[in-house]
């Protein structure tokens, strides 16, 4: 069995560098693909390259489809390549596994599961948004409004109050976190095409995979309304997988994190402190972490790997 690890990046490249190696080290034979965003900073790409991890070259952004755009690019890649796979799984440059790679593995080798991933109805009861949060996301047309991208924080801050004119009519929306700007849908997807949603983070089988890709070639009309929503990627492979009836899902992506003092949909960043929490957890990845803010933590996590392997 082969693992295919997807790191999405943007920023660190000594962090990025640290979660490749962890992964390599372990698993010398593991496919290691990272699309980053060399807009926010560079990396050694020959270096990378030279020990069998492939680079490509992907774009950043919240909010609209260009996350989801580079995933769905780097899924092509593995397809025209005839890359030899059996799961893959998606990682930013933030995540840092939390299981020792061969656990992880040897649990994806046995499971019957074809994928781990969050998913809920996005207009019913069992939603992690209220209705009108799910209502702005999923029913109006987005567009990226420059303007807003350019701002410093704190004018955002002070703009804030203008979000008042979403509460007052069902036409427009304006979303500062994302900085955009949306009008209300004229038509919606496939009639009983149910909206799922959840995290972007997911493990996910190379038949789960290439469905996606498949449907993606079949249906571009889905792909073209999800390039106008908000935060496609908390819903798109959702919606395409769970309304196949085709696959054995298992609702847990496997992925620690901490939003309970979440601002704008982002996790904390996980420290030191956390440590007990995510070593109780049966995840097999946390995020985020920021070695610019608490290196210490991914010292921890090695150190506790590697006595599990030890100690196994």
């Amino acid at each position: 069995m082969k693992v295919c690890y997807l790191i999405q990046s943007h920023i660190n490249p000594q962090q990025i560098y640290r979660l490749i190696d962890i992964i390599k080290k372990s698993r010398p034979e593991a496919q290691v693909i990272v699309s980053h965003n060399f807009s926010s900073c560079e990396l050694d790409v020959t270096t990378l390259q030279n020990s069998g991890v492939q680079v490509l070259t992907g774009k950043g952004g919240r909010g609209d489809f260009v996350l989801l755009q580079s995933y769905l690019d780097a899924i092509k890649w593995l397809i025209d390549n005839q890359i030899n796979y059996d799961w893959l799984i998606y990682l930013s440059g933030q995540d840092y596994p939390i299981k020792p790679i061969s656990k992880i593995e040897n649990f994806l080798a046995e499971t019957n599961y074809d994928g781990f991933i969050e998913y809920f109805k996005i207009f019913s009861p069992e939603s992690h948004w209220n209705i009108k949060e799910a209502t702005s996301r999923y029913l109006f047309r987005y567009k990226k409004i420059n303007s807003l991208t350019k701002l410093p924080n704190w004018v955002k801050e002070l703009l804030t109050p203008v979000k008042i004119i979403n509460y007052l009519q069902p036409f427009v929306r304006i979303n500062l976190a994302y900085d955009m700007l949306g009008v209300r849908a004229l038509s919606l997807l496939i009639k009983d095409f149910v909206f799922y949603g959840g995290s972007f983070f997911t493990t996910l089988s190379r038949k789960c995979v290439e469905y996606l890709h498949q449907f993606c070639q079949n249906h571009p009309e889905v792909v073209e309304y999800y390039k106008g929503v908000c935060v496609a990627d908390e819903s798109f492979l959702q919606t395409i997988l769970v309304n196949s009836g085709l696959f054995n899902l298992c609702n847990d992506n496997k992925r620690y994190y901490d939003f309970s003092q979440s601002r704008n949909g982002r996790p904390a960043i996980l420290t030191t402190n956390d440590y007990n929490a995510i070593i109780q957890s049966d995840a097999h990845f946390a995020r985020k972490f920021d070695i610019c803010k608490d290196s210490r933590i991914l010292d921890l996590l090695d150190k506790e790997i590697g006595k599990v392997v030890f100690d196994s």
